[in-house]
């Protein structure tokens, strides 16, 4: 039997982004502004997963995310794995998941709520984690996760 092996070059420090599922991967890419990185970036998608069958992968030198680029993550592809990267050694590992609560970062879908009218936040309640699902802290409406339109 032929062992085989993904040839990813290392990173000395940055992020790896890992079990994207492959459909979501791209969505991820632009979602980050990964295409005006300046540092060295790998994409891999479509590689063989045990887990998922097939997953999307991405690699960023010199790049650690804040917080609320990780929550944006979350809303596109939950239960990602982040692996934060120092001198080739992984410090820190990450299961992505989404807060309770998310605020400025989604817009409301209700054309009537006073976040699309009056200039405010946007703050919505996380009612289902795994299959996406938002509560509008101000009219109640709920947003499943293909009616998301995230905030620039």
């Amino acid at each position: 039997m032929k062992k085989k092996e993904l040839q990813v070059a290392a990173l000395e420090n940055g992020t790896s982004i890992d079990h994207i599922p492959a459909e979501q991967l791209f969505q991820v890419v632009r979602l980050l502004g990964i295409e005006d990185i300046n540092s060295r970036v790998t994409i891999g998608s479509n590689l063989d997963s045990k887990k998922m069958g097939k997953k999307g992968i991405i690699k960023i030198a010199d790049k650690f995310f804040r917080e609320e680029e990780i929550n944006r993550i979350a809303l596109i592809a939950p239960n990602v794995n982040l692996n934060i990267i120092r001198d080739y050694e992984v410090t820190e590992k990450k299961r992505v998941t989404l807060p309770d609560e998310l605020v400025g970062l989604v817009k409301c879908s209700n054309p009537q709520c006073i976040t699309n009218n009056e200039p405010m936040l946007t703050h919505f309640t996380v009612i289902d984690k795994e299959n996406v699902q938002l509560k509008c802290h101000y009219c109640e409406r709920t947003i499943d996760k293909k009616a998301i339109e995230i905030i620039k």
